[in-house]
């Protein structure tokens, strides 16, 4: 089999992860679980030179500055500077367009956690060889609870060991339906992870959104290229149309497959989710400070605490996120960690 391309798709702000994550740093760009960024993380599950190649990044001039510094080391990557923000059809036809067709693309987000690399790995490679015989496949999270924030993939037949033709993707469902979901057996969450050769996402692209490609492909053939980086056209890019790969492609295709992966992931999206990614003490708490930060928690419950050098005391609260990070202090139950976006200081920091 030939080598699988990474390529990792950052973009976002992070808001919801405020005041840790700001628009100007966010969240993939942070050591949020462990000592290395989530970004570092994502490139390290897709280093092996073995099976992989460089890896192809696909970002904007925002957060260029933050790539390239934790980029140092890796070889062969390459850059595709974004001019504007347009969902990931088109960010996935960028790269697809500067590689060639046969390339196998295993395309992932920069922002994701997850704890077991080597079963990420397993799945990669049989995701790869699918993708080599024409399939497009969508990784299929091993659900853990009725989760209403996420997409669903119902798989069908089987068509190899371990792979399975889509049904149907599901989109985010109510609590009742989830639940359905879940007994039912079947279903997978939909973490954005897909492989597929690029000359066939693009022909399913053109035949599904041929605006989405016309306009990627027009503001590749004005774009340019400068060492490592590629930058399409910045006034062409800016007409594409905005769609994601879900909408555009991977539920009108009748290539679609799935493989299921049981990989300790998490799409790191709230706190409560960082929480749950994190190592806990006996009694469910959390704490990410520094050696110098004294932090004491007195009869808590599955609280979570991230203080950036500011002691934090906490006594007898249950399911709470207490986040210290410079002169903003956030507090909320876990239950409101949804609404953290919503917040003055994360949308305008």
């Amino acid at each position: 089999m030939a080598k699988i391309t990474p390529v990792v798709l950052c973009g976002g702000s992070g808001t919801r992860l405020w005041p840790r994550s700001r628009a100007v740093k966010p969240k993939p760009f942070l050591p949020l679980v462990g000592d290395q960024t989530l970004f570092e993380l994502t490139l390290s599950r897709a280093g092996d030179t073995a099976h992989f190649t460089g890896p192809v990044i696909v970002t904007g001039v925002a957060h260029l500055e933050h790539v390239e510094a934790q980029l140092a080391g890796v070889a062969g990557a390459q850059i595709m500077v974004e001019p504007a923000a347009r969902n990931t059809a088109a960010a996935i036809a960028l790269a697809a367009l500067r590689l060639p067709e046969d390339a196998v693309m295993l395309v992932c987000p920069s922002d994701h956690h997850i704890g077991d690399p080597a079963a990420f790995q397993a799945a990669a490679l049989t995701a790869a060889a699918l993708a080599e015989q024409g399939w497009l496949v969508a990784f299929g999270i091993g659900a853990t609870g009725p989760e209403t924030g996420f997409g669903y993939i119902k798989q069908g037949e089987a068509i190899a060991e371990g792979a399975f033709r889509v049904e149907r993707f599901v989109e985010k469902p109510d609590l009742d339906t989830a639940k359905r979901f879940l007994a039912e057996g079947g279903y997978a969450w939909n973490g954005g992870i897909f492989a597929l050769r690029a000359g066939d996402f693009l022909r399913e692209l053109g035949t599904h959104r041929p605006d989405i490609l016309a306009a990627v492909q027009a503001a590749v053939d004005a774009g340019q290229a400068d060492g490592h980086r590629f930058q399409p056209d910045a006034a062409l890019f800016a007409a594409v149309p905005s769609d994601s790969i879900d909408y555009a492609v991977m539920e009108k295709t009748d290539r679609a497959a799935v493989v299921p992966a049981v990989m300790a992931w998490s799409d790191i999206g709230n706190w409560a989710a960082l929480h749950e990614a994190r190592d806990q003490d006996a009694q469910g708490n959390s704490i990410a400070a520094p050696e110098a930060a004294r932090v004491e928690l007195v009869d808590c419950q599955n609280v979570c605490v991230e203080t950036d050098g500011p002691n934090v005391s906490i006594i007898g609260l249950k399911d709470v996120i207490v986040v210290v990070d410079g002169n903003d202090i956030m507090v909320t139950t876990a239950d409101g960690v949804q609404k953290v976006g919503k917040l003055f200081g994360a949308a305008n920091q």
